[in-house]
């Protein structure tokens, strides 16, 4: 699978990511957590090739990632990024095939394989009826949808997700970790997403990274990670934790004073 290895990226000189280390399980979620400017963005972008590291290692399949190529890499990697705005027309249809040219396909030569992993995305994602609406016609709700049944039909065994909740409404922030956690377990692919919200953190992260200024300042299981402690030096908050009655998972609930 995917892992980083003392891994630092920097900007002129500039640490954004410093000294960097895990490794993903398969069937696993892992969640990226941590204030604005912590590196959250910086690290999936490494972890993805998109950005070099300056030193340390990323490790894919046990291969180093600067020795595979772009597509190859998107076999095995898919993204979803915070940025989901397209610049020419194009239907979420054609935006979810087109996610599949590492398989061999391009506009015009779609297989039939290519074409029903597309309808199938675009059923689970709760998107069939904006099948053929194009994507600057969508509202950034519903094109982080779109965006992230991309990522799903690339079959891709690593998912990279960059605040996939973003612009959604409750219903559909559930029903996208649901699927996530659900391509996991089924395809035992692993995933790291980056959410500011906590209590999605809690519900469906196995494992969090709380960074700060670039740094991981703990790592583990939610109980581990989201303590008083970690949120107050993380997020310079007051914070109440406590047990989710209906769920049963870990609740963090913010002490406005």
């Amino acid at each position: 699978m995917l892992e980083a290895q003392n891994i630092t990226v920097s900007y002129d000189d500039r640490e954004a990511v410093s000294n960097v280390s895990f490794a993903l399980r398969n069937g696993e979620i892992t969640v990226l957590i941590g204030a604005n400017g912590a590196g959250k963005t910086t690290l999936i972008r490494a972890l993805n090739g998109a950005l070099p590291v300056s030193k340390g290692e990323i490790l894919l399949d046990g291969k180093r990632l600067v020795e595979f190529s772009r597509r190859e890499i998107a076999r095995k990697i898919a993204v979803v990024a915070q940025e989901t705005e397209t610049k020419f027309p194009i239907t979420a249809r054609e935006f979810i095939l087109a996610g599949r040219f590492a398989h061999g396909s391009a506009f015009g030569w779609e297989s039939e394989q290519d074409v029903k992993r597309a309808k199938d995305t675009l059923e689970i994602c709760d998107l069939k009826v904006f099948e053929n609406r194009l994507m600057n016609q969508l509202s950034g709700g519903e094109r982080q949808r779109v965006v992230l049944a991309r990522a799903l039909a690339t079959e891709a065994k690593i998912l990279l997700l960059d605040e996939p909740t973003a612009n959604l409404d409750l219903a559909h922030q559930a029903l996208m970790f649901r699927l996530i956690r659900q391509r996991c377990v089924e395809s035992e692919s692993s995933a790291v997403i980056i959410t500011h919200d906590l209590n999605l953190a809690c519900a469906f992260a196995d494992r969090i990274l709380l960074l700060k200024r670039g740094k991981v300042i703990a790592k583990g299981k939610p109980v581990e990670v989201l303590t008083k402690a970690n949120l107050r030096e993380a997020f310079n908050v007051e914070v109440f934790v406590d047990e989710n009655p209906q769920s049963k998972k870990l609740r963090v609930t913010t002490i406005y004073q």
